[in-house]
């Protein structure tokens, strides 16, 4: 059976003509375009470039687009496609069988496994049997949501029984992945989007295509500048988590920068109400149920992948880890909401910021 679902709306607003300082034009002038498709990833994804032409844009477009189909098939936990191995396959041979998968699942799964043991283990692509129950329960309250429930703990900590990481096992030599037990399944919702749309923004820069962002679901990643000549950097706001994206509010601040990604997790897209109260998709491997720390956390550096993994890690992790974690990674910076509607910064990261000073003109 196909899975169907809602399309999210991004958790980022990407603001790339922003109004303000203006300068002289300098530089080589090209022109903005942009386009959007709603097909892979259940969200949706803009492109928006500078070229010289339109026939030039519309052709990088659809590359993208074909690229992301790729890597959506490969990274789909719901569906099969004929003559394709993907995570499904993965899932559906559990300790059965190793199965040969395209090196992109290969790096994808390294990757989650690498950054999962540098960090406090809250991004587990192994959690699939404890987020599939509450996807589950999650549907059954959108279908009738007066009869909305949470799971039972027992059920929980039974499916928890089955999420050993170390379990997930490659042999890069053979380009295969055999997960141990039998009842074990992949979920690589929390790094797949951000993964995809790294490697694919990389391809794109060799070749040749810069002043360029993608934006996944929000998983916005910049290249270079703007060749608008007048901006030297790109600005992507930051969604105010108490709004809407479809409201006139401004957002909660706005970042300026070149060759980075901005990824944000947080409670206010995916959840359902039960008994009056709100449960979100972002599972606490530790508690097995929704992190309750913050409202949302943003996170910005190069990689849009590691963005990705660590938004969700930060807002499952205390604010003193995520500060420490972040230390590890070069530029990396957050913003924390927490439900007091607190809103802390990392160090030094006002300098990148609206709210700080920063302006994506040179001034």
């Amino acid at each position: 059976m196909r899975r169907v679902s809602k399309i999210v709306a991004p958790l980022l607003l990407i603001l790339m003509v922003l109004s303000g300082c203006q300068a002289e034009s300098k530089g080589e002038v090209k022109t903005n375009y942009k386009n959007t498709f709603f097909d892979y990833f259940d969200t949706v994804t803009t492109v928006i470039a500078y070229k010289d032409t339109e026939e030039e844009f519309e052709a990088l477009f659809k590359e993208i687009q074909a690229e992301f189909k790729e890597y959506h098939e490969l990274y789909d936990i719901y569906n099969d496609y004929e003559g394709i191995n993907n995570i499904k396959t993965i899932n559906d041979n559990a300790g059965k069988a190793p199965v040969k998968v395209d090196d992109r699942i290969i790096d994808l799964i390294l990757f989650s496994k690498e950054w999962y043991g540098k960090t406090t283990g809250k991004a587990n692509i192994a959690m699939g049997p404890v987020l599939r129950v509450w996807s589950q329960y999650r549907e059954e309250a959108e279908f009738d949501p007066d009869n909305a429930k949470i799971p039972p703990m027992s059920l929980l900590e039974e499916k928890n029984a089955h999420t050993d990481i170390d379990k997930v096992i490659v042999d890069e030599e053979a380009g295969t992945v055999y997960l141990e037990d039998p009842e074990m399944s992949l979920d690589v919702g929390a790094v797949a989007k951000g993964f995809a749309t790294e490697q694919i923004a990389e391809k794109m820069r060799d070749k040749g295509h810069t002043s360029l962002i993608i934006s996944a679901g929000g998983n916005v990643k910049a290249l270079d500048k703007p060749l608008d000549g007048v901006k030297d950097r790109w600005g992507i706001g930051i969604q105010n988590p108490d709004k809407s994206v479809f409201t006139d509010d401004k957002g909660l601040d706005t970042v300026f920068g070149n060759n980075i990604s901005v990824v944000t997790s947080g409670d206010y897209q995916r959840y359902y109400v039960a008994d009056g109260k709100k449960y979100h998709h972002l599972i606490d491997a530790a508690t097995l149920m929704p992190g309750t720390q913050f409202k949302a956390v943003t996170v910005v550096m190069e990689n849009s992948g590691l963005a990705d993994f660590m938004s969700t890690t930060l807002f499952l992790s205390t604010l003193e880890e995520g500060k420490e974690m972040l230390k590890m990674i070069e530029g990396a910076h957050a913003i924390w909401v927490t439900h007091d509607n607190e809103i802390i910064i990392s160090e030094g990261f006002e300098t990148m910021l609206k709210s700080g000073g920063a302006s994506g003109a040179d001034k």
